[in-house]
């Protein structure tokens, strides 16, 4: 069902029982700090603080409409877990998670080595939850050309699971945005996704579109940003 997203799926799973009884508001950010020897920090973030009331009188019951409503104990042992299974990815070191119950916002940062080891993440995150990806979808760095890419390519599949749930389901994804955010250390002389916007230091790069765009094959996150000296 979260098929289309990534690292930022993992984080919503756990809030994934009050997500589908009411029509909730997401986001999932990903937020990449590159370096020039291709070493850096990232932080995924799932925000549903524009549920939050809702979903604070949800997590007062046992279920609703046949589903089991995760504790509190329940979402933060799901990712002190998802935690320990990155910290055992090597190039991967600096592992953190947090949660905040009042506005509902999900956490996991971390520091990598080289940029491959996000793609190694990605795999582990589709282990752990039993998930089989409905994207193709990868990170490059190369240094002597100075070229970050974010690969993206959609498959049918997507659409596919998309349409055998239930109608009252899809509605969760109807205003959930995704928001990419590339930070580096040297300025940005060029990138390929139009759609993307440019810091004014010129240092960082912006992607954000709608997930059910994303689904639908209808919105396109690659990017290849080349950096100057």
């Amino acid at each position: 069902m979260l098929k289309q997203i990534k690292k930022g799926r993992a984080l919503l799973i756990v809030f994934l029982p009050c997500l589908l009884v009411f029509a909730s508001c997401f986001q999932i950010v990903e937020d990449v700090t590159v370096r020039k020897d291709g070493s850096g920090d990232a932080v995924f973030t799932a925000n549903l603080s524009q549920s939050k009331t809702k979903l604070a009188s949800i997590m007062l019951l046992d279920s609703v409409n046949g589903y089991k409503v995760p504790s509190r104990a329940d979402i933060r042992n799901q990712l002190m877990k998802l935690e320990e299974e990155l910290k055992e990815i090597e190039g991967i070191f600096n592992v953190t998670h947090s949660v905040d119950f009042d506005k509902f916002i999900a956490t996991i940062r971390f520091s990598f080595t080289d940029v491959d080891k996000l793609n190694r993440i990605s795999n582990n995150i589709f282990e752990e939850m039993k998930i089989s990806p409905a994207n193709k979808s990868s990170y490059a760095y190369r240094n002597d050309t100075r070229t970050f890419s974010r690969i993206y390519m959609h498959e049918p599949k997507a659409k596919l699971e998309f349409d055998k749930m239930k109608e009252a389901d899809k509605e969760i994804f109807k205003s959930a945005t995704y928001t990419s955010i590339y930070r580096f250390d040297r300025q940005v002389i060029s990138q390929s996704n139009t759609s993307a916007k440019l810091a004014s230091s010129k240092k960082a790069v912006m992607l954000q579109g709608s997930v059910l765009d994303l689904i639908n094959g209808k919105n396109n996150i690659t990017n290849h940003i080349k950096l100057a000296n």
